[in-house]
Protein backbone atom coordinates (compact mmCIF):
# COMPACT_ATOMS: atom_id res chain seq x y z
CA UNK A 1 0.00 0.00 0.00
CA UNK A 2 1.09 3.64 -0.77
CA UNK A 3 1.95 6.19 1.86
CA UNK A 4 -0.81 8.15 0.21
CA UNK A 5 -3.02 5.33 1.42
CA UNK A 6 -2.34 5.29 4.59
CA UNK A 7 -4.36 5.63 7.72
CA UNK A 8 -2.28 8.02 10.63
CA UNK A 9 -1.81 5.08 12.68
CA UNK A 10 -0.43 3.16 9.22
CA UNK A 11 1.83 6.35 8.80
CA UNK A 12 2.82 6.03 12.84
CA UNK A 13 4.03 2.30 11.84
CA UNK A 14 5.56 2.82 8.58
CA UNK A 15 7.99 5.65 10.17
CA UNK A 16 8.83 3.15 13.09
CA UNK A 17 10.13 0.79 10.46
CA UNK A 18 11.26 3.03 7.69
CA UNK A 19 14.65 1.93 5.79
CA UNK A 20 14.13 5.12 2.95
CA UNK A 21 17.56 7.19 4.37
CA UNK A 22 20.83 5.93 6.58
CA UNK A 23 19.28 7.86 9.51
CA UNK A 24 18.08 4.56 9.86
CA UNK A 25 20.73 2.60 10.86
CA UNK A 26 21.52 5.64 13.30
CA UNK A 27 18.56 6.30 15.11
CA UNK A 28 17.33 4.70 18.40
CA UNK A 29 13.82 4.85 17.64
CA UNK A 30 11.98 7.13 14.84
CA UNK A 31 9.73 9.85 16.13
CA UNK A 32 6.91 9.64 13.88
CA UNK A 33 4.78 12.75 16.04
CA UNK A 34 1.74 12.53 18.45
CA UNK A 35 -0.93 14.54 19.18
CA UNK A 36 -4.87 15.14 18.38
CA UNK A 37 -5.84 12.96 14.67
CA UNK A 38 -7.84 15.96 14.39
CA UNK A 39 -5.45 19.05 15.49
CA UNK A 40 -6.47 22.95 14.75
CA UNK A 41 -2.88 23.45 14.81
CA UNK A 42 0.15 21.28 13.69
CA UNK A 43 3.60 21.43 15.13
CA UNK A 44 6.24 21.00 13.01
CA UNK A 45 10.09 21.55 13.77
CA UNK A 46 13.15 20.13 12.50
CA UNK A 47 14.17 17.04 13.39
CA UNK A 48 14.07 14.99 16.61
CA UNK A 49 17.33 15.60 19.34
CA UNK A 50 18.92 13.24 21.51
CA UNK A 51 15.68 12.81 24.05
CA UNK A 52 13.27 12.22 21.32
CA UNK A 53 15.78 9.87 20.12
CA UNK A 54 15.39 7.67 23.17
CA UNK A 55 11.89 7.97 23.67
CA UNK A 56 10.20 8.07 20.37
CA UNK A 57 8.21 10.87 21.57
CA UNK A 58 8.14 14.68 19.74
CA UNK A 59 10.05 17.54 22.05
CA UNK A 60 10.57 15.84 25.69
CA UNK A 61 13.84 17.32 26.43
CA UNK A 62 14.39 21.13 27.08
CA UNK A 63 13.63 22.51 24.01
CA UNK A 64 10.12 20.47 24.51
CA UNK A 65 9.30 21.65 28.44
CA UNK A 66 9.75 25.05 26.62
CA UNK A 67 7.36 24.32 24.29
CA UNK A 68 4.96 22.73 27.09
CA UNK A 69 5.54 26.79 28.70
CA UNK A 70 4.74 28.21 25.55
CA UNK A 71 1.66 26.15 25.17
CA UNK A 72 0.46 26.84 28.66
CA UNK A 73 0.74 30.98 27.98
CA UNK A 74 -2.08 30.75 25.49
CA UNK A 75 -4.36 28.17 27.22
CA UNK A 76 -3.53 25.05 25.06
CA UNK A 77 -3.05 21.89 26.12
CA UNK A 78 -0.05 19.74 24.05
CA UNK A 79 -2.90 16.74 23.80
CA UNK A 80 -5.22 19.20 21.42
CA UNK A 81 -2.26 19.66 19.00
CA UNK A 82 -0.72 17.54 16.98
CA UNK A 83 3.57 17.80 17.26
CA UNK A 84 6.17 16.32 14.76
CA UNK A 85 9.20 16.88 12.73
CA UNK A 86 10.37 17.57 9.17
CA UNK A 87 12.31 14.30 9.44
CA UNK A 88 11.75 11.50 11.74
CA UNK A 89 14.84 10.38 12.87
CA UNK A 90 17.46 12.02 14.09
CA UNK A 91 20.61 13.33 12.68
CA UNK A 92 24.01 12.16 14.06
CA UNK A 93 25.71 14.35 16.44
CA UNK A 94 22.02 17.14 15.92
CA UNK A 95 23.74 18.49 12.75
CA UNK A 96 21.22 19.64 9.82
CA UNK A 97 18.87 17.89 8.08
CA UNK A 98 20.21 16.84 4.54
CA UNK A 99 18.34 16.89 1.86
CA UNK A 100 18.11 13.61 0.79
CA UNK A 101 16.62 13.05 4.45
CA UNK A 102 14.20 15.71 4.43
CA UNK A 103 13.08 14.14 0.72
CA UNK A 104 12.69 10.74 1.95
CA UNK A 105 10.87 12.01 4.86
CA UNK A 106 8.33 14.13 2.79
CA UNK A 107 6.12 11.71 2.05
CA UNK A 108 4.77 10.90 5.38
CA UNK A 109 4.81 14.47 6.22
CA UNK A 110 2.67 15.25 3.39
CA UNK A 111 0.11 12.88 4.24
CA UNK A 112 0.02 13.68 8.25
CA UNK A 113 -0.89 17.33 6.95
CA UNK A 114 -3.76 15.72 4.78
CA UNK A 115 -4.79 13.16 7.37
CA UNK A 116 -5.27 15.62 10.06
CA UNK A 117 -6.18 19.10 8.07
CA UNK A 118 -4.87 21.43 10.65
CA UNK A 119 -6.06 25.20 10.12
CA UNK A 120 -2.45 26.72 11.39
CA UNK A 121 0.79 24.59 10.70
CA UNK A 122 3.22 26.51 12.92
CA UNK A 123 7.24 25.95 11.63
CA UNK A 124 9.19 25.64 14.70
CA UNK A 125 12.74 27.16 13.57
CA UNK A 126 14.14 27.95 9.58
CA UNK A 127 14.27 24.32 8.58
CA UNK A 128 10.67 23.96 9.33
CA UNK A 129 9.68 27.40 7.87
CA UNK A 130 11.71 26.93 4.71
CA UNK A 131 10.23 23.65 3.92
CA UNK A 132 6.67 26.03 3.20
CA UNK A 133 7.94 29.57 2.76
CA UNK A 134 11.23 28.61 0.79
CA UNK A 135 11.98 32.17 0.52
CA UNK A 136 11.73 33.67 3.36
CA UNK A 137 13.88 34.67 6.16
CA UNK A 138 12.85 33.68 9.93
CA UNK A 139 14.60 36.68 11.38
CA UNK A 140 12.19 38.58 9.30
CA UNK A 141 8.76 36.52 9.80
CA UNK A 142 9.02 34.90 12.84
CA UNK A 143 5.76 35.64 14.85
CA UNK A 144 3.35 36.35 11.73
CA UNK A 145 1.64 34.22 9.34
CA UNK A 146 0.94 33.10 5.87
CA UNK A 147 -1.41 31.28 3.41
CA UNK A 148 0.41 28.04 2.12
CA UNK A 149 -2.16 26.39 0.17
CA UNK A 150 -5.47 25.74 2.36
CA UNK A 151 -3.18 26.45 5.39
CA UNK A 152 -2.03 29.37 7.40
CA UNK A 153 1.45 28.81 8.34
CA UNK A 154 2.71 30.36 11.45
CA UNK A 155 6.52 30.84 11.40
CA UNK A 156 8.47 30.87 14.98
CA UNK A 157 12.21 30.30 16.22
CA UNK A 158 12.41 26.92 17.39
CA UNK A 159 12.01 26.69 21.29
CA UNK A 160 15.81 25.28 21.27
CA UNK A 161 16.97 28.94 20.12
CA UNK A 162 15.98 30.37 23.50
CA UNK A 163 18.31 27.65 24.94
CA UNK A 164 21.44 28.80 22.66
CA UNK A 165 20.46 32.31 23.16
CA UNK A 166 18.45 34.09 26.42
CA UNK A 167 17.82 36.72 24.33
CA UNK A 168 15.61 34.84 21.94
CA UNK A 169 13.34 33.55 24.39
CA UNK A 170 11.32 36.67 25.19
CA UNK A 171 11.09 36.94 21.19
CA UNK A 172 9.39 33.34 21.49
CA UNK A 173 7.00 34.31 24.08
CA UNK A 174 5.68 37.19 22.48
CA UNK A 175 5.31 35.31 19.14
CA UNK A 176 3.31 32.56 20.55
CA UNK A 177 0.94 35.32 22.54
CA UNK A 178 -0.03 36.04 18.36
CA UNK A 179 -1.12 32.24 17.29
CA UNK A 180 -5.11 32.86 18.82
CA UNK A 181 -5.01 35.28 16.51
CA UNK A 182 -3.58 33.27 13.94
CA UNK A 183 -5.52 30.97 14.34
CA UNK A 184 -9.07 33.29 14.70
CA UNK A 185 -7.38 34.08 10.84
CA UNK A 186 -7.61 30.84 9.67
CA UNK A 187 -10.84 30.08 10.87
CA UNK A 188 -12.09 32.40 8.67
CA UNK A 189 -10.76 30.17 5.88
CA UNK A 190 -10.54 33.14 3.59
CA UNK A 191 -6.79 33.26 2.43
CA UNK A 192 -5.18 36.64 2.04
CA UNK A 193 -5.40 37.43 -1.79
CA UNK A 194 -1.65 38.75 -2.35
CA UNK A 195 -0.38 35.63 -0.36
CA UNK A 196 0.65 32.60 -2.70
CA UNK A 197 -1.80 29.78 -2.36
CA UNK A 198 0.47 26.70 -3.57
CA UNK A 199 1.91 24.26 -0.95
CA UNK A 200 5.41 24.79 -1.25
CA UNK A 201 7.20 21.51 -0.05
CA UNK A 202 11.16 21.11 -0.54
Amino acid sequence: MEVKDLSLAEIHSSILVCPDCPLSQSRTKAVPGEGHEKARIMFIGEAPGWHEDQSGRPFVGQAGHFLDELLDMVHIKREEVFITNIIKCRPPGNRDPLPNEVEACYKYLKRQIELIQPQVIVTLGRHSMAHFLPRESIGKIHGTWRWVDSHLCFAMYHPAAALHQQSLRRVIQEDILKLPQALAAAQKAVPEPEQPKQLSFL
